[in-house]
């Protein structure tokens, strides 16, 4: 018999017809939703389908007694605890489970440092009374009680592993399981796995597809947002493009200052800083040349620069010799010359460093378009 267990999972399924931008499928009642809505909406929760047939409740008794570790173990004792952990094995091995508890707790009590103890009273195919009796909260008491006395008790994580998958704790049964078999394995570790392997791995396959829906539902948030903002960014340059001529009419002294077809001399930080502006504001491309009287390869392209000038009239052609207007050519960081800079609305889109006559005449032509 098969029966559907929730483990919380998150479900998403997707509609190859509709809202293929975000990849989302909704019910009738939901159709009128909008992109943000739909990426908002929680994920649907889904069941995933176990074999649970053999899972039994938690046991709520009382916690056996465990005995006080610290005490020291006499031999005397030592010996008075293994002939009641053969007495046990007499009881279970005559199906009185109740008889052999008593004796195991007896002889913890005696030898409460012995792991093989803990781990007797609470093994599952030979000696586990609390297995047998459908115990298995009181079976991982003890098994946890021998994995803390003995950190490699194959017994210990045994006991554990088969409790666990009796609880339907299958992801951890299967962990204490193998763990188990790496250190000794036997034909009954192997019986409970191709119980507990299948439940186990249904999880994790679950548990991925839906940690995969998830990053994929942020991923196209983040994407929705980056359209958003290009959208935003679109608007805000269009609604410039429409202004120029406003912008001419309120500051006329500026707009005339744009000499169409010349190069411009620029002689401080100041006027620079006015002519971009005048530049952004009738949407032209600004091409801003760093120079010096002693640089060669300046006076190599000087010529090409001026020459451009006539060629690309509505660009704003402006030429800075460093040793003039020094404050410039620290504002802008110029560690060597030429360089050029192609700026759109005050803001840096491109450069060129060194007389590269077709670098330089090639993105004229790109962004003066």
């Amino acid at each position: 018999m098969q029966m559907l267990v929730s483990h919380q999972l998150l479900a998403l399924t997707f509609d190859s017809s509709e809202d293929k931008d975000d990849g989302v499928h909704l019910d009738a009642k939901k159709s009128n939703l909008s992109n943000d809505d739909i990426l908002d909406e929680d994920i649907v929760e889904s069941d995933v389908e176990l074999d649970n047939i053999d899972v039994v409740e938690p046991d709520n008794d009382p916690p056996q007694k465990m005995g006080d570790r610290s005490i020291e173990v006499t031999e005397e004792n030592r010996d008075a605890s293994q002939i009641l952990k053969s007495k046990a094995m007499d009881s279970i091995s005559e199906d009185k489970l109740h008889e052999a508890i008593d004796h195991l707790t007896e002889a913890v009590m005696l030898n409460p440092s012995s792991s093989i103890l803990y781990a007797t009273r609470g093994d599952a195919y030979t000696s586990s009374v609390y297995v047998k009796l459908n115990k298995p909260i009181a079976a991982i008491r003890d098994a946890d009680a021998a994995l803390q006395i003995n950190p490699d008790s194959a017994k210990g994580y045994k006991i554990r592993g088969m409790a666990r998958a009796m609880l339907g704790q299958w992801e951890a049964a299967a962990k204490d399981l193998h763990v188990a078999s790496n250190l000794d394995y036997d034909e009954e570790i192997g019986m409970v796995l191709k119980k507990v392997e299948p439940n186990a791995h249904r999880i994790e396959e679950h548990r991925r597809k839906y940690e995969r829906l998830h990053k994929e539902r942020e991923q196209r948030k983040i994407e929705h947002a980056r359209k958003q903002r290009r959208g935003e960014a679109k608007y805000e340059r269009e609604m410039k493009m429409e202004q120029p001529s406003e912008s001419k009419a309120s500051d006329p002294e500026a707009a005339s200052a744009l000499k169409e077809g010349q190069v411009i001399g620029i002689h401080s930080a100041g006027e620079l800083e006015k002519m971009l502006k005048a530049a952004s504001k009738s949407s032209r491309l600004a091409v801003l040349y760093f120079t010096a009287t002693w640089c060669g390869p300046c006076r190599f392209i000087s010529p090409l620069f001026t020459t451009l000038a006539g060629k690309y009239q509505k660009v704003v052609f402006l030429k800075v010799d460093i040793d003039e207007a020094t404050d410039a050519a620290a504002r802008w960081n110029i560690s060597s010359v030429p360089s050029f800079f192609f700026i759109k609305n005050e803001e840096e889109i491109d450069k060129v460093v060194g007389a590269d006559k077709s670098s330089l005449e090639r993105k004229i032509a790109q962004y003066a378009s």
